[in-house]
């Protein structure tokens, strides 16, 4: 008797388990579905504000590298861009730097006839022509036997090995100083670059640099020196300054509102404008410092807002100064865009 009535309420009760179990089951498969219904829709309203358009701006004109620093620049039709800025084979954008004996970085607003040196590519060598000089060929890489220069570049120290003692007595001679003047070169990967913010703080601090001014990266646009053109006597040309990436197709200007650029593999991202300076009064055709135009004239319409006047004092604003986001290849004919996040 007792087992005939354990029997069904045995199997009611295994039926009700099982159904508790496939609920469960179905619940957790809900649940489960519902959360990724949410993160799903969480992913897309993030990649919706925050994915990137790119906007056709402009193309590259010209790519120049500027072997030793203050010297003649070398248009090239392709580049790799590094960490440090523009590379082409032996050529490395200002990884030369003429120094005093003592160390001190040597400059056009020093010699203003530094400019005349043209500087070229030679396999395995670097070339240095001027004015009444014989050819000097440089060895690339320079010996390890020779000596390295503590240097001083703006107040900052970095390291230079010594190009010997013919590069030397070449360069005194061409400026007929009293003087000796040394030529050293940066090797990257064994001596330690200079940190951009040393020279002005609105970089970061992955933004480096080897013997420039402050930025691995100058652009400017074709554009925005034909509109200072206009307004000039004289015209100026892009050698008196000196950019590396020369952008054609926009309007004058334009530059300085791309905070976020693409080009080729490379991505840049702007940091500051470039404040200028008596160099830029050094004509790249003669070698003679003016120290007025095209200051005077860049004066009369390029002058910062008041509120930044502790980054730029009185330097007009000319071209734009860039980091280096990501390290890429870029050559002439390549599109610009400027990067930009869509809400």
């Amino acid at each position: 008797m007792s087992s005939s009535l354990h029997s069904p309420l045995g199997s009611i009760s295994g039926v009700a388990q099982s159904a508790v179990q496939n609920l469960s089951r179905h619940r957790l498969a809900l649940l489960c579905a519902a959360g990724l219904g949410v993160t799903a829709v969480a992913s897309w309203m993030w990649w919706k504000r925050n994915r990137l358009e790119l906007r056709h701006v402009g193309t590259v004109s010209q790519l120049i590298i500027y072997p030793i620093k203050s010297c003649r620049g070398v248009s090239v039709q392709e580049a790799e861009c590094i960490d440090l800025g523009l590379v082409n084979e032996e050529l490395e954008d200002r990884h030369w730097l003429v120094v005093t004996e003592d160390g001190h970085m040597v400059t056009g607003r020093q010699e203003p006839r530094m400019v005349l040196i043209s500087v070229t590519g030679c396999g395995d060598s670097l070339c240095l022509e001027a004015p009444g000089m014989e050819k000097l060929v440089v060895p690339v890489p320079l010996p390890k036997s020779n000596k390295v220069l503590d240097c001083r570049v703006f107040g900052s120290d970095i390291q230079g090995r010594d190009s010997g003692e013919e590069a030397s007595i070449w360069l005194t001679s061409y400026f007929q100083s009293s003087k000796p003047y040394r030529l050293v070169h940066f090797e990257s990967g064994m001596m330690k670059p200079r940190k951009s913010n040393d020279k002005e703080k609105l970089f970061r601090d992955k933004d480096l640099i080897a013997y420039p001014d402050a930025s691995p990266i100058m652009l400017l646009s074709e554009t925005s020196l034909e509109d200072l053109n206009k307004r000039m006597e004289q015209p100026v040309s892009l050698g008196n300054f000196r950019p590396c990436i020369v952008v054609s197709g926009c309007q004058a200007f334009a530059e300085d509102g791309w905070d976020d650029v693409k080009v080729g593999t490379t991505r840049l991202k702007r940091v500051m404008a470039c404040g200028r300076c008596i160099l830029t009064t050094v004509d790249p055709n003669t070698g003679v410092l003016s120290r007025k135009e095209p200051l005077d004239t860049l004066r009369t319409f390029r002058q910062s807002d008041p509120s930044l006047s502790h980054l730029y004092k009185t330097s007009p604003l000319f071209g734009q100064y860039y980091g280096v986001e990501q390290t890429g290849r870029l050559r002439v004919g390549d599109p610009v865009y400027h990067v930009v996040r869509r809400g």
